[in-house]
């Protein structure tokens, strides 16, 4: 059935940008574009960070209703921007059924990085924040060695399906624990710094940035509940940093080694 169809591809193109990092506004307007497109006047979605809920009715006041259920939630802006221009091209040129299933499909189906380079570039990234911060040379090595730690450490935890919160907190806790390590052992001497620079890597930009903007989109809802992730997310992260903390200073009275 041709309004079948079409509530599934735009539903598909909805949960690629949701899964990926796209605000929750993007995916309810290219739903409104897909099925513009293709003759549906009539669309109604109702978008959050965890599901898609699309009620279309066609010419002959045929509705169908779909939900789609989000429970994975990863950044790949790459994705986005396609599924985005995409969804204006068929504005333009609308293409058969299986033509834009086969480039959802593709899209959706493009490989991420490889451990390899994320776990370099999540290195770098962890130094070169700790040079902005005003650490020196040795800083940055140990923060690189840190931010190359934290990522195989999110890698492992991702296999093991442990929650968000708990990896950030975990993750949070390596980083104070190295730097405490390092800094007692005389390899540095901007433990802050490092430790900084480090938990740069898990601070949720893209949370906070996409809470601002569905706020201001008047998604309210979406809006308020990223605004509480990042909350969490920094919850978790000053956590693990604490426990640590507090952990070494019960062990060494507040000095280090």
């Amino acid at each position: 059935m041709y309004i079948d169809d079409i509530i599934h591809i735009a539903a598909e193109a909805g949960k690629i940008i949701l899964e990926n990092g796209g605000e929750t506004y993007r995916v309810e307007q290219t739903i409104t574009m897909i099925c513009k497109s293709y003759g549906i006047p009539h669309t109604e979605s109702f978008v959050t960070p965890t599901g898609i809920m699309i009620s279309i009715t066609n010419s002959e006041n045929q509705t169908i209703s779909l939900i789609r259920r989000i429970n994975i939630r990863t950044v790949n802006l790459s994705k986005v921007s396609m599924i985005n221009n995409l969804s204006r091209e068929l504005v333009i040129n609308p293409l058969s059924i299986e033509d834009i299933r086969g480039k959802i499909e593709y899209i959706n189906n493009l490989p991420a990085y490889s451990q390899k380079t994320t776990t370099f570039f999540s290195a770098c990234c962890a130094g070169f924040f700790t040079l902005v911060f005003g650490g020196n040379y040795k800083d940055f090595f140990v923060a690189f060695i840190i931010g190359a730690l934290i990522n195989c450490l999110s890698l492992c935890l991702d296999k093991l399906e442990v929650n968000s919160f708990l990896k950030n907190m975990l993750s949070g806790a390596l980083a104070a624990f190295i730097a405490l390590i390092a800094t007692s052992l005389g390899l540095v001497g901007n433990m802050d710094t490092i430790i900084i620079g480090s938990i740069m890597l898990l601070v949720p930009g893209i949370a906070i940035t996409n809470a601002i903007r569905d706020t201001m989109a008047g998604d309210l809802v979406s809006g308020i509940s990223r605004s509480i992730e990042a909350l969490f997310i920094a919850i978790a992260i000053s956590s693990g940093t604490s426990i640590v903390f507090k952990i070494w200073f019960l062990l060494f009275g507040g000095t280090l080694i």
